[in-house]
């Protein structure tokens, strides 16, 4: 099976931008659209104190393993830059129309239902990069 692009990307591909580009583009704490295999997600990322914070705010379509995807990526980006932790944000609580699969696979991976002041009721977990993130 051919690996999961990102806006056209492999992970490893993405890994080898500079930072100050990556910095730029990507980990601005604003929202953003982008491509990952077939789905279409919008998130934000930021890195705070050293914790990389990937907030989902919404996904449609995929199910090839975008999510997986980019588990990898943070978890690689985290471990190169030394930080300790990838924190994730997933805003599937609340929605019109609710991705069962989804739901079932942040339950399975221990996401837990946390109210977070910043951004509100969220499938949340953070992981420690010295283990798997995925």
């Amino acid at each position: 099976m051919p690996p999961i692009l990102l806006e056209g990307y492999t992970i490893d591909e993405i890994l080898e931008l500079p930072n100050e580009e990556l910095a730029a583009l990507v980990l601005t704490d604003e929202p953003l659209v982008f491509k990952a295999g077939t789905a279409n997600i919008l998130g934000k990322f930021a890195v705070k104190d050293d914790t990389l914070i990937l907030e989902l705010a919404h996904i449609d379509g995929g199910g090839e393993g975008a999510l997986p995807s980019l588990s990898a990526l943070a978890s690689r980006y985290a471990m190169r830059e030394g930080l300790s932790y990838v924190e994730w944000r997933v805003h599937a609580v609340h929605c019109a129309k609710p991705n069962l699969k989804l739901r079932r696979v942040l339950e399975r991976k221990e996401f837990v239902v946390r109210n977070m002041p910043d951004s509100g009721e969220c499938y949340w977990r953070l992981v420690p990069v010295t283990t798997s993130s995925d």
